[in-house]
């Protein structure tokens, strides 16, 4: 009989190996990202050298957000942040919500799959480089970590908890003097003296801090400053702690305890708390504006949820359709406020109709769909009409207020946010509960503010939809719809936009037939990636193809394309190679404009770019001449034209890249022309963030039906 350790085992061990992962490089924090089963998500489960609540806003992050967690695991290396000054270079969204000194290591996790990823962070104090040393020693303890996960990986259990576990790292100091000595020591010290762990909470207060904080020390231990402190209950101060924690710095400021007594306080963090020097301030007069005032509510909201706020509205500018809205608001905002459904609703023809949801079950959710507006016995029709957010605690709260309202699930709480637009409801959103849930007066104005911040992003994205919509039919226009069938030639293409902007661009593509035994392939690159390349691409392709037909030579046909352009004078110039494939005479003849060289593969495995001397862009030069080269039609022989978004990459050779695509082109299985091109997308790199659209056609000799090949006879 075989059987596993218990899941907390393995929970505990492959915690002990973060934390002394964090230890052994000096990290000051550490964090624990796992994929989620789809792999679309990274879910925070562990976390040291912070509070739980500090992590809120990456507690889950999308594989496809600009964030270092995310291009680790999904570029597989090692992602190093040496400088505040670089993160807000690199990663702009990341550095709003992190605004202090500090460096940052994000590593893959990963073994026989991807696990996911290793977060570090250093004070600044640090070198801002890493070394190769220590970038093996990151390497190899994630390594460690991957091969826990895949141990563990048959274990019952969740291994996303709903709450990442805080892990203690331990200091491995020499052991503390007595509490008398230090409480001695301390008591001697002018001024007041207290210490506070890293959740913020009050361990230690010296009679001087009790003098000058105006409260006993037994309502002060076990507390956090700004809950039993009303006057440094505002997110100035509790960000000073913030950034005290996650500097690992000093960090001094000066608060005003009521009515006129200003105290400067100053915070020396390490990885066990932070010590606090407490002193009157001779730097502020009692009549200063400041003193006294009382901390309004909205201004006492929490520094964590102004952070959480800032870092959603960072997020919700970034997105781009309206279903990225909605996965953004699932996956971030649901989570941060323990939310376990979501609809989002836009008004569409005096209805409500259902743009996206979590946590309901289909047919909830066709009973939901296609409400009229002006539904006002139900909390979603009333909260249109008056653009007044409504929030109700339980059940029973909602029952007294609308008791013709249909149950329509099992919640218990529900948070019902108006979306408006210029003064103007244009839709909803609600989340919902299963379990009562009390709103208080910060957590709603956060709510209520977000609700502005998503009615921007889905009108924004709706717009987006729209446009996208348009620019992918008239892509899809412009480009053929199949390309013709030809005896004695096996074809395929494929067109990848660029994943920046409207997803439409000038690369295109095109088989021409040219009678029984001849066609011709034609491939180019409109500069640009809008409609007006678009457009201008279309006027292109028109006119190689209709030289094309009239029987011109290759020569001619770009001559003739040449001046069409520079009579239109678009301000775009256009790439363009033309091959003239004779399959009677057994002749390749090719000309270029400007155009990358096409691959040659031989029968036999050789491959290589074919030397095609190009002449210039077209629409520059009304009197260019583009060289003609001939190569003889070789049995099974394979010709592959392609744009220059596959071969072209920051900081690389483009003679290099060239050279790697005929590697792939080489490595690649022929049976499947199809196949062929997913194999070399997938290894050219092209299959994530593409900044230029692509665009390849692959073709190869073959037997006509019924054997032999044009011009040859039969072959039997």
């Amino acid at each position: 009989m075989t059987g596993r350790a218990d899941p907390g085992t393995d929970t505990d061990v492959l915690d002990a190996a973060f934390a002394e992962t964090v230890r052994r490089t000096g990290a000051s924090i550490g964090a624990l990202y796992l994929l989620a089963p789809d792999e679309r998500l990274l879910s925070l489960v562990a976390v040291c050298g912070v509070p739980v609540e500090f992590a809120a806003p990456w507690a889950r992050v999308p594989l496809a957000s600009p964030a270092p967690v995310a291009d680790a695991v999904r570029e597989n290396r090692l992602v190093w942040i040496g400088s505040q000054e670089e993160m807000a270079r690199s990663y702009p969204r990341t550095a709003m919500v992190l605004p202090y000194p500090l460096a940052l290591a994000a590593a893959p996790v990963t073994g026989v799959r991807r696990w996911g990823t290793l977060l570090l962070m250093w004070p600044a104090t640090r070198p801002s480089h890493m070394t190769p040393r220590e970038r093996g020693n990151i390497r190899s303890s994630c390594g460690r970590l991957a091969r826990l996960l895949e141990e563990a990986a048959d274990q019952p259990g969740p291994a996303h908890p709903e709450r990442p576990r805080a892990v203690p790292v331990g200091t491995g100091r020499r052991p503390a003097p007595t509490a008398s000595a230090v409480a001695d020591f301390v008591e001697r010290l002018p001024g007041g003296s207290c210490a506070l762990d890293l959740e913020g909470r009050f361990t230690y207060v010296s009679a001087g801090a009790v003098d000058l904080l105006g409260r006993e020390a037994a309502h002060l231990l076990g507390t956090l400053p700004w809950q039993s402190l009303r006057w440094l209950d505002a997110p100035l101060y509790e960000d000073r702690y913030r950034a005290a924690v996650i500097s690992r710095e000093p960090v001094s400021f000066t608060a005003c305890r009521p009515p006129d007594q200003w105290l400067d306080f100053h915070l020396y963090p390490d990885d066990s708390g932070i010590s606090a020097r407490i002193l009157p301030s001779s730097a502020h007069e009692p009549s200063s504006p400041a003193a006294g005032r009382t901390v309004t509510a909205a201004e006492s909201t929490r520094a964590g949820q102004l952070y959480q706020l800032t870092h959603l509205a960072a997020a919700l500018t970034e997105v781009v359709g309206v279903q990225d809205v909605v996965d953004l608001v699932a996956d971030q905002i649901m989570p941060a406020f323990g939310a376990r459904g979501l609809v989002l609703s836009t008004a569409d023809a005096g209805r409500l109709r259902i743009t996206g949801h979590r946590g309901y079950a289909s047919d909830t959710i066709a009973r939901l769909d296609g409400l009229p507006l002006d539904t006002a016995f139900t909390p979603a029709g009333q909260t249109l009409a008056t653009g007044i957010p409504a929030f109700f605690a339980d059940v029973e709260e909602m029952r007294r207020d609308y008791p013709e309202a249909p149950p329509v699930s099992g919640n218990q709480a529900w948070a019902f946010l108006p979306l408006i637009i210029s003064g103007r409801p244009v839709g909803i959103c609600v989340l919902s509960y299963d379990a009562p849930h009390t709103f208080g007066a910060e957590e709603r104005a956060v709510l209520t503010s977000l609700a502005g911040l998503i009615a921007q992003a889905v009108d924004r994205a709706r717009l987006y939809d729209t446009k996208h919509e348009l620019a992918h039919g008239l892509q899809q226009a412009l480009l053929p719809h199949r390309l013709p069938t030809i005896d004695g030639l096996r074809v395929a293409a494929r067109y990848l936009p660029a994943t920046r902007g409207m997803d439409i661009g000038g690369d295109f593509y095109d088989l021409i037939r040219l009678g029984d035994t001849a066609a011709a392939a034609v491939i180019g690159d409109v500069q640009g990636h809008n409609v007006a390349a678009a457009a201008l691409m279309g006027q292109v392709r028109t006119g190689v193809h209709a030289h094309a037909t009239l029987g011109a030579p290759p020569d001619q046909v770009l001559r003739r394309t040449n001046r069409l352009l520079t009579d239109l004078d678009p301000d775009l110039f256009t790439s363009c190679l033309y091959t003239h494939l004779d399959l009677a005479r057994r002749r390749v003849t090719l000309a270029s404009a400007g155009h990358p060289p096409p691959i040659l593969r031989l029968p036999d495995g050789a491959t290589r770019p074919l030397d095609v001397p190009p002449g210039p862009l077209l629409g520059i030069d009304p009197d260019a001449a583009f060289p003609v080269t001939e190569i003889p039609l070789t049995e099974g022989m394979l010709l592959a034209l392609y744009t220059d978004g596959l071969v072209e990459a920051p900081g690389v050779d483009l003679d290099d890249s060239i050279t790697r695509l005929a590697h792939h082109l080489g490595e690649a299985d022929d049976r499947d022309l199809h196949l062929l091109i997913d194999t070399v997308l997938s290894t050219s790199g092209t299959t994530g963030q593409r900044l230029d659209d692509i665009a390849l056609l692959v073709l190869q000799e073959t037997e006509m039906p019924g054997g032999g090949r044009p011009g040859t006879g039969s072959a039997r």
